[in-house]
């Protein structure tokens, strides 16, 4: 269990995260004003205390690790919310990517 309840914050940091700089890229290049930058600002204080939630003590692993969550995650964003096409080598990258996660948070240490 331990495994699927990092995997979940992951998730919830990523949304946190990518949702928040996507809200403040809409306030700021899309002109869509202060609310959406303060939103985006609030998202982006919850994906710095989700990740905090980790069991792992290392924050340098966590944040590591992370990075290729949010790398896939950025992709799937991506897809979802402004119609990008990942190419082949996208796909490849975001695999290795998320190989890299399992390594660096589930690996077997003594």
């Amino acid at each position: 269990m331990t495994i699927v309840r990092s995997l979940l914050l992951f998730a919830l940091a990523a949304l946190a995260e990518i949702g928040g700089a996507w809200l403040v890229w809409q306030g700021v290049r899309e002109q869509r004003g202060l609310a959406w930058i303060g939103a985006g600002v609030i998202a982006l204080g919850l994906y710095g205390f989700v990740a905090t939630l980790q069991e792992a003590a290392d924050f340098g692993r966590v944040l590591a690790a992370y990075g290729g969550v949010f790398i896939v995650g950025s992709l799937a964003w991506g897809m979802v919310a402004d119609g990008f096409r990942p190419d082949r080598w996208d796909v490849i990258g975001a695999l290795v990517c998320l190989a890299g996660v399992a390594v660096i948070m589930y690996a077997p240490r003594g």
